[in-house]
């Protein structure tokens, strides 16, 4: 905290000294103050106080010699400045501590603060002290919500190699990092020569702060990667291992008082945090019971709970376990997930990190001062300087010959070990406690920010460059319906997340396994991740899990009562994937990597009474949707499966599933025609399906790609040899000499015939002339290609469900 005087003043003083403008203090003189204050010990600083009265601000010269406008002004100033400078780093691809830490720097004394007349109009002692205060309810609140996101479970979950990379990542720094404390302590000043103060240091260098982590993981897309929940679960465990050092180092530190101090001090922190623990529990569960089921908590009981966090966190600090432990252990006993973690998460975790947390930084920035550390010789920064890198350097090697030692390659290795050695949040609170109890001074200071800075600043594009998440993702061998022997089961990957998506699946599994088995499915049910830090990929089959999430219950639900009535005629598996939805795609692709599936059929959902509200599946320009990033990732074929046929209610009545269905196939040429044919030859053995194929051609077979064309040949004429007999199969060809020919023959066939599913390739291979005239910008769904997207949009009359097929991409 910033002090603004060291002792209480107990007697009156009146000073009469003028006002200097560019400072914020008077000048004492020494015909008004008593010869006691002279002979005093302690130093005294009077500073001019401004006014207050808000009606003033219309008849002044100056609206900021008012502390209300001034702290108005700052706030502005401070967000708008981190802001700025995280826009201006995002080409280099930096985290946003990283971006924000500079801007409080750039507003400290090292670049604009220099100049007295804006550091006084601007930041003055008293403005600095009330950026401090919120800076450190920031810091406060950040842990408490990384607290509440945390799942501990992963701890009980944990493998052998995770413990292992765990202690030799602790153990090692520490150990070495003492010894090479102690070998250059001679050289090191009073405060920071005390083995306390180089056991702080060393212990800080050699802890992986999960709060530093999860930001970092989650700006860069890793959360759901094997790499990044690997680092998570690391951190976790270290993170348990760095309390039980901090209560051991506290106890220590007591036994300069007496044993018996240190005893008392270990028994009144176990009571407390035992304490804390059953009380807190108690009343979350005393809250939930009061909550109605499937709905947020009450506003109400989320202020009691952030006042409650207030209430540990002067508890703790008194105890001496540090201000940010309480919010931190308050955090942890909230249960994440809904309704009571995501509640909190929903309603207070925009304001802390975009409010609190800039004054966080800027409350680091303001005490960084370069000229202070540049004006100290080399000789008074060297010990801790060597201190840091020495506990850095041995974590990072101890870390990867571990990661090897048990197996990881060496780049996703690498990869960890750079993870586990971010910086952040954690070590800047470190610093600046240390900086408060005069470990170390301000030179000190501003080198340990800029070394943890510049080492999140470097490792985080590395990590970028090193790590691609949908490496794993990539196979040399086909994965595709066309490779797959027609009496073989065809394995599909079904996502599913909301009631809609399940009957939409389900239709479509009665076109393609009404009696045989000849169908594998793996049905995936999708959850976005809120009010949680760590993603879950589940299998029911193997694991016995609830969830409190908006629907879950209802999709599964009907997926398991279906799969109960399904099993002697196919396969069906139950997934669960609780994932942010950025990276929902990766768990989707793992699961299909996994169970070497041939298909992933993805439900293309949009609220078709309202064209302005999309769902979270919906394409987006600037952001990549689930559906474009399954498509360039997925190790297997992709089917997009559209649903237009609620507005008039069901595709069909399961009652009668012995009448016929109508499908018609699209084949406008290329790859993905083609794998959209053969999913619709694996129909046909639906005796009630009905069958029409329109293969369209070029005029004059104008701009035909040669190779193409040959294989389109070869797989027509295999259908019609196969299909030749069977009156349920219809095959015709049609010539067209531009886009707009097409579209309108499919819009007669849509007008002509009511088709129950209409199924068509992507885009992959088709010949331009059929497709001339048609722009992809005024395609409104890119994921379904021009075709695809007009069929499903409003403009066409049919009803109709339509299936988009892509044949898989081999990368690399």
């Amino acid at each position: 905290m910033v002090r603004i005087a060291d002792v209480p003043l107990h007697n009156s003083i009146s000073t009469e000294a003028l006002y200097d403008p560019n400072s914020d203090r008077f000048p004492v003189t020494n015909s008004v103050v008593s010869n006691e204050l002279y002979h005093s010990k302690d130093s005294f600083s009077c500073r001019a106080t401004r006014q207050g009265n808000l009606s003033d601000y219309f008849y002044s010269n100056d609206g900021l010699n008012f502390h209300f406008g001034i702290i108005l002004f700052d706030a502005v100033l401070v967000i708008l400045m981190t802001r700025i400078i995280a826009f201006l780093l995002r080409p280099c691809k930096q985290p946003k501590v990283v971006s924000e830490v500079i801007g409080g720097i750039i507003l400290g004394p090292s670049v604009l603060s220099i100049d007295k007349k804006f550091n006084g109009a601007f930041f003055s002692e008293n403005v600095k002290y009330i950026i401090g205060n919120i800076g450190t309810m920031g810091f406060m609140y950040f842990l408490f919500i990384i607290g509440v996101k945390m799942d501990l479970s992963v701890i009980k979950f944990s493998t052998r190699k995770h413990k292992m990379i765990t202690l030799a990542g602790v153990i090692i720094p520490v150990v070495t990092g003492t010894i090479v404390g102690n070998i250059i302590r001679p050289s090191m000043d009073k405060g920071l020569s005390k083995p306390s103060s180089i056991g702080r240091v060393v212990l800080a260098m050699a802890v992986t702060g999960y709060a530093v982590i999860y930001p970092i993981l989650q700006e860069l897309n890793l959360l759901s990667s094997e790499i990044g929940q690997m680092a998570l679960a690391i951190a976790i465990i270290t993170d348990g291992i760095a309390i039980i050092l901090l209560i051991i180092s506290g106890a220590l530190k007591q036994t300069d008082v007496g044993v018996d101090a240190a005893l008392w001090y270990m028994i009144s922190v176990i009571a407390f945090m035992v304490f804390s623990v059953i009380t807190l529990q108690q009343a979350m569960i005393w809250i939930l019971g009061k909550n109605p089921e499937g709905k947020l908590i009450d506003q109400v009981y989320v202020v009691l709970i952030l006042l409650g966090a207030l209430v540990m966190s002067f508890l703790s600090d008194m105890l001496g376990l540090g201000i940010v432990t309480g919010c931190m252990l308050t955090g942890l006993v909230i249960p994440d997930g809904p309704p009571l973690g995501s509640s909190i998460v929903a309603r207070s975790e925009t304001f802390i990190m975009n409010f609190f947390m800039p004054f966080s930084y800027v409350y680091i920035g303001m005490s960084v001062d370069l000229f202070a550390m540049t004006s100290v010789s080399w000789s008074g920064l060297a010990p801790l300087f060597t201190l840091a890198m020495s506990g850095m350097v041995f974590k990072l090697l101890a870390t990867l010959v571990t990661s090897l030692l048990v197996k990881i390659p060496f780049r996703d290795a690498l990869t960890l070990t750079l993870i586990l050695n971010l910086r952040g949040q954690q070590e800047f609170m470190l610093i600046m406690h240390w900086k408060e109890k005069s470990v170390i001074e301000i030179p000190s200071f501003t080198m340990l920010v800029l070394l943890v800075t510049a080492v999140t600043a470097i490792f985080t594009p590395l990590i970028r460059f090193l790590y691609d998440p949908t490496r794993p993702y990539i196979v040399n061998t086909r994965r595709t319906i066309q490779n797959t022997p027609p009496h073989e089961e065809l394995k599909v990957v079904a996502c599913v997340h909301n009631r809609d998506s399940v009957a939409t699946l389900i239709n479509l599994f009665e076109f393609s396994c009404p009696y045989r088995r000849n169908l594998s499915v793996y049905a995936l049910c999708l959850t976005e991740l809120n009010g949680r830090a760590a993603p879950l990929l589940i299998d029911h089959e193997k694991q016995n899990m609830t969830f409190n999430y908006s629907g879950y219950d209802s999709t599964y639900n009907a997926l398991k009562i279906y799969m109960e009535t399904k099993r002697d005629v196919m396969e069906i598996h139950s997934f669960t994937a609780v994932v942010p939805k950025q990276t929902m795609y990766q768990d989707i692709c793992k699961l299909a990597m996994i169970k070497e599936a041939d298909l992933v059929i993805l439900p293309f959902h949009m609220e078709w009474r309202d064209s302005v509200r999309m769902t979270e599946l919906h394409h987006q320009r600037r952001t990549p949707s689930v559906l474009s990033n399954v498509l360039d990732h997925a190790p297997c074929s992709v089917g997009i499966l559209v649903h237009k046929v609620h507005l008039l209610g069901p595709l069909f009545d399961h009652s009668s599933n012995s009448s016929p269905r109508h499908v018609l196939v699209l084949f406008l040429g290329g790859a993905d025609a083609r794998e959209a044919l053969f999913y619709a030859d694996r129909i046909l053995m639906n005796p009630n399906v009905f069958l029409t194929v329109i293969r369209f051609l070029s005029h004059h077979h104008h701009r035909e790609y040669e190779q193409e064309k040959k294989l389109d040949d070869g797989v027509i004429i295999s259908f019609r040899e196969r299909n030749g007999r069977n009156k349920r199969v219809v095959c015709r060809e049609v010539v067209m000499k531009n886009g707009e020919e097409t579209l309108a023959t499919i819009q007669a066939f849509g007008n002509d015939v009511h088709f129950d599913l209409w199924i068509l390739g992507r885009q992959k291979g088709i010949n331009p002339v059929l497709l001339e005239g048609l722009s992809s910008d005024w395609c409104e769904h890119l994921e379904l290609g021009v075709i695809g997207d007009y069929i499903s949009s409003m403009d066409f009359d049919g009803t109709t469900s339509i299936l988009v097929v892509q044949q898989q991409t081999l990368r690399g």
